[in-house]
């Protein structure tokens, strides 16, 4: 049995890039594995198949990875309040 998760993925940036994505959630281990992992597997993004590696991804963004899970984008609202404190 395969387990699917669900999560919330907080980011600091603007932005992440689906192969950040891919990598930060332990599915691939660097930039070649994500380009193949993606040109391999039907990874969506907002419902949208998506195979590039680049596409930047913004809060409020899905991202469907099948047998993996189903990963939402959320900006780290605490990020610039711990920054400012350290």
């Amino acid at each position: 049995m395969v387990l699917i998760v669900k999560k919330e993925v907080l980011i600091k940036t603007a932005f992440i890039t689906l192969g950040q994505l891919l990598k930060e959630e332990s599915v691939v281990d660097s930039g070649g594995q994500a380009k193949w992992y993606l040109r391999e597997h039907s990874v969506s993004v907002n419902n949208e198949p998506d195979d590039r590696r680049g596409r930047k991804l913004y809060p409020g963004d899905s991202v469907d990875v099948p047998d993996v899970g189903l990963f939402f984008i959320r900006q780290n609202q605490s990020a610039d309040s711990t920054e400012k404190d350290a």
